[in-house]
């Protein structure tokens, strides 16, 4: 193992004293393994909190900030934050309009939303509402999860419930959004490697240099099948076709297409794959409205892509073209 660390146990905490030397804008809370807005708590905005295990990087502390996330909790590689952090984090960001929970669906993280939400209603009475993301096709259970897994979506429910929530709407009204991205969206994923935990120092799991992982999880969890490695417009087929044979993505105003690169792919071929995505799409009849190219959601070392496509309207398009500064995402003014 050849990795940029000091003490495997140390990653997390070595992270994010990192994120806060880089990123003045924002406040980390040290001790709970909080990343916050620096403004926060925003009086009268509903307040959005997610998490998740390390190695995902930029999700979920790379999406805090003005348009997006209000805090994000940061667990251990691949494990969930525990409740407490979540608590913290949601006392830290009520501004009096409520609190979004967003949660990929993996059963620690489900369960431990779930009791920091009740702990933070008895204790203050704020209104706690949660939403799981599930847009993952390639499995329908798994060892991680009751249903399917929470990949792709994540990042844009949290951009587009965000943008709502900047502009003031209500925590209903963000909620109802944030479950409308859920359902309208749908993900596949691929891998060419497995990935090395920093404490496990050897990689997840084995897979020779001719074969490849359709289907693959944020975590490594085994996808759908196991198959000779194939040229990348071979590939985007296989990410393609289960996606639309899950969801009608044709006519409406078109789809959105997140071209996600797991942590060890360059962004070469993560545009060269987005072309061939692009030509499958367009042989299916699917018009592409938006598009985001680039490692958002990785699994840290992991080489391979995942593709996310998201039915969009002209409220969807408003509110993904509204602006948001973050550290990993940011654009408009």
């Amino acid at each position: 193992m050849k990795k940029l660390i000091n003490d495997p146990s140390d990653v997390v905490s070595d992270a994010l004293r990192g994120i806060a030397a880089a990123h003045p804008e924002l406040r980390v809370d040290h001790e709970n393994r909080i990343v916050f807005r620096g403004d926060a708590p925003v009086q009268g905005k509903v307040g959005l909190v997610s998490g998740g295990g390390s190695g995902h990087e930029p999700m979920h502390g790379g999406f805090v900030g003005a348009g997006m996330l209000d805090a994000a909790c940061a667990g251990e590689v691949f494990t969930s934050p525990v409740p407490d952090q979540m608590v913290a984090a949601s006392k830290g960001v009520d501004g009096g309009a409520g609190v979004l929970h967003i949660v990929k669906n993996y059963t620690g993280d489900v369960m431990n939303f779930e009791m920091a939400a009740e702990m933070v209603a008895a204790e203050s009475g704020t209104e706690v509402i949660s939403v799981v993301t599930d847009d993952d096709v390639a499995v329908q259970d798994s060892l991680y999860t009751a249903g399917r897994r929470g990949v792709g979506v994540t990042v844009l429910v949290e951009k587009i419930a965000g943008a709502a929530a900047e502009q003031g709407r209500p925590l209903t009204q963000v909620a109802d959004l944030a479950r409308k991205v859920n359902a309208q969206g749908r993900s596949m994923g691929m891998a060419l490697t497995s990935c090395t935990v920093p404490a496990a120092g050897k990689p997840t799991f084995d897979l020779p240099d001719d074969q490849m992982e359709i289907g693959v999880g944020i975590h490594g969890e085994p996808g759908r099948r196991r198959v000779p490695l194939a040229p990348a417009r071979e590939i985007a087929e296989m990410l393609v076709e289960p996606v639309l044979g899950d969801l009608d993505f044709t006519g409406g105003d078109g789809v959105l297409v997140f071209l996600n690169g797991l942590g060890g792919t360059p962004l070469l071929e993560l545009y060269l794959m987005f072309a061939d995505v692009a030509a499958a799409l367009e042989k299916s009849g699917v018009r592409i409205a938006r598009s985001l190219v680039g490692s958002y959601m990785t699994s840290l070392d992991m080489a391979g892509c995942s593709v996310t496509l998201l039915k969009v309207d002209d409220e969807l398009l408003g509110l993904w073209d509204a602006p948001v500064r973050t550290p990993g995402l940011r654009w408009g003014t």
